[in-house]
């Protein structure tokens, strides 16, 4: 009778059952990427419709994608460090944070700028709430 693997790593789990660590990277990342490439593609469309300067968006493109990649190389590990997982996880709040402080600091959108950052801003903390929960999970099981 063989043993099954315990449940103290972070991609330890059952077959068939991917980690919530790992899943919500896995379903993180797309997102990430998606946004990225379209502020890289139509920074300047984009930032007319959202009343965001289109250099300030092209910037955030870059930044997107590149944090998409990392997202990216954490959750297909298969037992993600702590240390890259809790820093995903202090990049997205600190995204949701400064996205509401520009909103009233230094940007001027239009309503659909005024609609889409809070609501990207809040489904970022959320990520990152799944996260770092995901995470305690982990670490308690220890």
């Amino acid at each position: 009778m063989s043993a099954r693997p315990s449940l103290t790593g972070l991609g330890a789990a059952p077959p068939g059952r991917r980690p919530a660590v790992r899943r919500f990277l896995g379903l993180d990342r797309p997102r990430h990427r998606r946004h990225g490439l379209a502020y890289l593609t139509a920074s300047g469309p984009l930032g007319e419709l959202l009343g965001i300067d289109a250099a300030l968006l092209l910037e955030l493109g870059f930044l997107l994608t590149a944090y998409a990649a990392g997202v990216a190389w954490l959750a297909s590990r298969p037992q993600p460090p702590a240390l890259g997982v809790k820093l995903g996880v202090d990049i997205n709040v600190l995204w949701a944070v400064l996205s509401v402080v520009a909103l009233f600091a230094w940007l001027e959108p239009t309503t659909a700028g005024l609609l889409w950052t809070p609501m990207q801003a809040a489904t970022v903390a959320g990520f990152a709430l799944l996260q770092w929960t995901a995470l305690r999970a982990v670490a308690a099981t220890r």
